[in-house]
C-alpha cells in the first residue's frame, strides 16, 4: 500500500519545495515564484532509499508489473537505477540476464546503433518511465518518443511531482499522454502540495499573491492559498 500521507510529509520535511522573492527561471523558460527540487532527496543515500521505497509502493498499488524502470536523463536517472535494482531483487524470477539496469544518455552519441547512441543499457520489457518534476513536459515527452522509436514497451509514465501547468499549446501534460495512449501517473501534484508547504512555512501575503498569479497564468486550474 502506497503511504500517501507519509510521502507528502516527506516532501515537506525535506525541503523539496522552495519559495523565492526573485522568480527562478525554469527549463521551460517560465519565471516561477516557487520551485520543486527533488535533488535534495536524490543526492542523499538515506533519502533516496526512502524515496525509491515510495515509488515501488506506488507502482504496486497502481497494478503495474514492469520489467524495467527508466529515468529521464538526468533528473531521474539515479532514482530509476536504484528503484530498478530494488524491484528486480524482489521478483521471484530474479536471476542472470532477467533484468536490465537501463540508463539514458543526456547527450546522444553521434554514431552507433540507437541502443548505443541513446542508452547505456537499453530498457527491455515492460518499462515504467520515471521523471522527477513535470512543468510543460517537453523533455519527458521527447524521451518517451525516443523510447517508442527504439521499440521500448512503455507501461506507464510516473512522475514524482506534476506542477499542474498548461503547455504553450493549451494542453496539460496529462492530456498529451492520454492522446499518446500512455498512462500518466503523478505521485504528487502542485495544487495539493503548494498549499500544504505554504501553510507550514507561513509565507507572506506578497508571496501568496505571486504564486496565485502564476497559477492563474499557467495552471490547469487556479490556486487559492487562503
Amino acid at each position: 500500500m502506497f503511504r500517501r500521507e507519509e510521502f507528502l510529509r516527506f516532501i515537506i520535511e525535506n525541503d523539496i519545495v522552495g519559495f523565492f522573492e526573485e522568480p527562478v527561471k525554469l527549463k521551460s523558460g517560465r519565471l516561477s515564484p516557487y520551485y520543486v527540487n527533488w535533488r535534495n532527496a536524490a543526492n542523499d543515500v538515506y533519502l533516496i532509499d526512502r524515496l525509491t521505497d515510495f515509488i515501488i509502493e506506488f507502482v504496486r498499488e497502481r497494478g503495474l508489473r514492469p520489467d524495467c524502470f527508466y529515468g529521464v536523463p538526468e533528473g531521474a536517472t539515479k532514482t530509476a537505477i536504484i528503484t530498478q535494482y530494488k524491484w528486480a531483487r524482489a521478483q521471484i524470477d530474479y536471476g542472470p540476464g532477467r533484468y536490465v539496469l537501463a540508463m539514458g544518455r543526456g547527450k546522444p552519441k553521434e554514431h552507433g546503433e540507437p541502443k548505443d547512441r541513446f542508452f547505456i543499457g537499453m530498457p527491455r520489457g515492460k518499462t515504467v518511465v520515471l521523471e522527477d518534476v513535470v512543468t510543460t513536459g517537453s523533455s519527458l515527452i521527447e524521451n518517451v518518443k525516443k523510447l517508442r522509436e527504439a521499440g521500448v514497451d512503455i507501461e506507464a509514465v510516473v512522475v514524482l511531482t506534476d506542477r499542474n501547468e498548461r503547455r504553450d499549446d493549451g494542453r496539460s501534460v496529462a492530456e498529451v499522454f492520454q492522446e499518446m495512449g500512455i498512462p500518466f501517473m503523478p505521485m504528487s501534484n502542485a495544487v495539493e502540495i503548494i498549499p500544504m508547504v505554504a501553510s507550514v512555512r507561513r509565507i507572506g501575503e506578497d508571496m501568496r499573491r505571486k504564486v496565485e498569479e502564476y497559477f492563474r497564468r499557467y495552471g490547469t486550474r487556479e490556486l487559492k492559498l487562503g
